[in-house]
């Protein structure tokens, strides 16, 4: 799953800030395959973009404002959304929260310090 094995142990695996209230932490990986936990203060915002990747996103807490490709919804914790590959799509807090991300294949960017 990483360079450590087959388990993750969250408490071991540093965090990324990768936007103004926004910080990621790579929680496993393979080479086709990826979870990463995103963790948002309110108001905070992950820009509408879009990569190769095809990417599954579980709402752990909060609320947020999703939009993918033309649709907007909010989303709160135990919703889904999913993204097809270089579909355009981003998020807004609305309030405190956290996302988990999965790609496949696996963000090589996520994995490379300095690319975010």
């Amino acid at each position: 799953m990483s360079a450590n094995g087959s388990f993750v142990r969250a408490a071991d695996v540093a965090w990324d800030i990768t936007g103004d209230g926004v910080r990621r932490q790579v929680l496993g990986h393979g080479t086709e395959l990826m979870i990463v936990r995103v963790e948002f203060v309110a108001g905070a915002v992950g820009a509408l973009h879009h990569h190769p990747h095809r990417q599954a996103t579980y709402v752990a807490d909060g609320r947020f404002d999703v939009t993918v490709g033309d649709e907007t919804s909010v989303l709160v914790a135990g919703d889904c959304f999913y993204a097809s590959a270089d579909e355009v799509h981003g998020v807004k807090a609305l309030e405190d929260g956290a996302l988990i991300d999965v790609f496949t294949p696996v963000r090589k960017d996520f994995l490379m310090p300095g690319l975010w």
